[in-house]
């Protein structure tokens, strides 16, 4: 009794680190060890035996007890609460029953030389740990049979059984029982045996060491969550990964376990603008303006414009009527028929052709005299006027002379004005050079004084 005694100690106290809650399907072997008792007197029959259960708890007149390790059991969880043990135990018996003195009508102990008691019995048990909705405590009823020797008297029993188990880890218990065998051969008394002894649950397989058995493990291999039947969630989302499009980023569950950062309702992943709240029509990019526009691809993020100007409104900062987008002139005030650029007057048409045919050159040459560089300046200025316009440099003479020398005179000379034009700032490319000789007069060459009008130079609007 004293070796059982410390035995119970140390299970206790290594179960004492663990939670109890037994789950017979998660370890559905188990074994058990301790002592019993056995007891002829309660059974229902005449002396020296008693009255059914009479004096059933007198352990000191009644029970046989063998003061040590006698009895183990193996058991095999089968469903739905139902176990099946077997069981093998041995004892002395030297204890059977009562007598009663007839005069006095003392009971004393009916003593027996030391027999040899030997069972072994097969057990279905019924737990009500689930009804009584607890983790702890575990009544169970069982029905079975056996075969019990006493000496050398053996005979089959029924035996039926009340238990109890008090779990004090998810595997280990204290467990009490007692059975009535019950023998229909005479030559074996009907007889009580009890037990009490601890109980150990093994057999649990959790290959991932997440707490949830194989079993009913969704996922055995990896470690998970009992929410997900022990399938992980590796973001912490509240989402098991294999449902979880994003399984290592915290998301969502309307987008399927995503991040969406800034909140606009664009999952980062398809999000061109992840950290600022956006538009879905515009992959989640922001559009202060309104203008459909994304501000990273508008050119002013801040004022509403179509896509055809980049995001801008169209203007017109020269107030000449055309919107800037088609002025080939922004900056100077045009006119709608010139594309927004301004238009040389008749006026100054006619002021730029007096002060062409003042320009002066070395006779017989194209050379340009000296003299002439103020008028020349006044041309380049009424040219700068209209930086969009195009003008032709126009060479004549008088008909002194041939034709062919005429020709080529006047058309030196109209490149020489261009050239000296081109080199003080205007554009080679607005301007351009013909030489016609004698070809247009616009006096008489038989006089002098209409010589002289011939000889000159024009400067007009290309066409």
């Amino acid at each position: 009794m004293k070796n059982l005694s410390r035995l119970l100690f140390v299970a206790v106290l290594l179960a004492s680190f663990s939670t109890a809650n037994a789950q017979d399907k998660n370890n559905p072997w188990a074994f058990s060890i301790g002592t019993n008792a056995v007891d002829f007197y309660p059974v229902g029959e005449d002396i020296p035996q008693g009255d059914f259960l009479d004096e059933f708890f007198n352990a000191n007149d009644h029970w046989n007890v063998l003061p040590f390790l006698s009895r183990i059991s193996v058991s095999r969880y089968i469903d739905d609460g139902f176990t099946f043990t077997v069981a093998g135990s041995l004892n002395k018996i030297n204890k059977f029953g009562s007598n009663v003195d007839l005069v006095t009508g003392e009971e004393t102990t009916n003593r027996l030389p030391d027999l040899d008691y030997y069972a072994v019995d097969g057990t279905v048990s019924y737990s009500f740990m689930s009804l009584i909705n607890s983790n702890k405590i575990d009544p169970y009823l069982g029905v079975g049979g056996g075969y019990t020797w006493v000496d050398d008297i053996g005979a089959g029993t029924l035996n039926g059984t009340l238990g109890l188990n008090y779990w004090i880890s998810d595997k280990v218990a204290l467990n009490l029982q007692t059975s009535y065998k019950h023998s229909f051969e005479d030559r074996l008394a009907k007889h009580f045996q009890h037990s009490a002894g601890v109980t150990f649950k093994f057999g649990g397989v959790d290959t991932d060491g997440d707490g949830i058995y194989d079993h009913e493990d969704a996922c055995p291999e990896e470690a998970g969550l009992e929410a997900f039947n022990g399938c992980p969630d590796s973001d912490n989302d509240g989402i098991e990964d294999s449902k979880d499009d994003c399984p290592n980023e915290a998301g969502l569950a309307e987008f399927n376990g995503c991040p969406d950062s800034d909140g606009d309702g664009v999952v980062d992943g398809s999000d061109k603008c992840p950290t600022v709240p956006g538009l879905k029509s515009l992959a989640g990019c922001p559009d202060a303006d309104g203008d459909g526009i994304a501000d990273g691809d508008d050119g002013c993020p801040n004022e509403a414009g179509p896509s055809a100007n980049n995001g801008c409104p169209y203007k017109d900062k020269d107030g000449d009527g055309v919107l800037d987008k088609d002025d080939k002139c922004p900056d100077v005030a045009g006119t709608v028929a010139n594309d927004g650029c301004p238009e040389i007057t008749e006026t100054e048409k006619a002021q730029l052709n007096e002060y062409a045919k003042t320009i002066l050159f070395d006779t017989g040459k194209s050379s340009i005299k000296d003299e002439s560089k103020q008028v020349l300046a006044d041309i380049i200025a009424i040219l700068n006027k209209y930086p969009d316009a195009k003008f032709t440099v126009e060479g004549h003479t008088d008909s002194v002379g041939s034709a062919k020398l005429n020709t080529r005179l006047s058309e030196e000379r109209a490149a020489s004005v261009k050239d000296y034009l081109v080199a003080n700032g205007v554009d080679q490319f607005r301007l351009s050079s013909k030489g016609y000789g004698e070809d247009k007069p616009i006096a008489d060459n038989k006089t002098r004084a209409g010589r002289k009008q011939n000889r000159r130079v024009e400067i007009n609007l290309a066409n």
